[in-house]
């Protein structure tokens, strides 16, 4: 009798198509209706329904009431990362499924991913605080430096605050599309909000996508670029 966690139990209810459109259109952190995630999951409101209960059942993803209405969202930044993950390798296995459209290269580029950047500008985020030694790496963990606290002191990210909370802050994370590491945890969810902040960069209503302007990305390049 095998023992541990039941990973076939998840990978089932991942596997299915349209809870596996329906869960990732929740990866942006916005908790979304029943309805709207049935025309994710291209099912009726019914089925979706049924998707639901059984992810609900499996803590992949939460649910919230708010007068006569029901919002769902991921169960937590695990799952995110979980779904993250399975897209790199999905991505690196055969066929990707595309949705044409303009949209594409600008998911690529830079998109949400639960709370934090991905895409092309999240990994050289990463990899520019790395060469920078504002980070430290070894095996599977990630560490911030002394250099790294000026850093974030100088930028206006409260560290001590950081350290509060009760998730990691910092922690890599696969990229489904550059299949590289882009930053996650407290650190990469600060750096994002940041940016908004600066007004760097702004969520496309409705989508993943997160768009820099000109004068954001230019010095969102010349502070973090490699």
């Amino acid at each position: 009798m095998k023992t541990g966690p039941d990973i076939a139990r998840v990978a089932a209810l991942v596997g299915d198509p349209a809870r596996a459109n329906m869960l990732t259109a929740l990866l942006d952190g916005q908790a979304l209706t029943a309805s709207e995630l049935a025309q994710e999951g291209g099912v009726t409101v019914q089925t979706a329904s049924s998707h639901l209960a059984k992810l609900l059942q499996a803590s992949l993803v939460g649910v919230r009431k708010q007068g006569r209405h029901r919002y769902y969202n991921l169960g937590g930044r695990d799952v995110a990362h979980m779904l993250e993950a399975l897209m790199g390798v999905a991505a690196g296995a055969g066929p990707t499924r595309v949705r044409p459209g303009p949209k594409e290269p600008a998911l690529r580029k830079a998109r949400v991913c639960y709370d934090h950047l991905a895409g092309d500008l999240g990994v050289q985020l990463y990899e520019g605080i790395r060469r920078l030694k504002l980070i430290a790496t070894s095996d599977e963990s990630v560490t911030l430096t002394r250099k790294g606290r000026r850093f974030c002191a100088d930028f206006a990210i409260d560290v001590a605050a950081l350290e509060r909370l009760r998730r990691p802050m910092c922690r890599e994370c696969l990229d489904w599309s550059e299949r590289r590491n882009h930053l996650a945890g407290s650190l990469g969810a600060a750096l994002l909000t940041r940016f908004y902040d600066l007004g760097w960069a702004k969520r496309e209503p409705g989508s993943r996508v997160v768009a820099f302007n000109k004068t954001g990305e230019k010095a969102f390049l010349d502070r973090f670029a490699v």
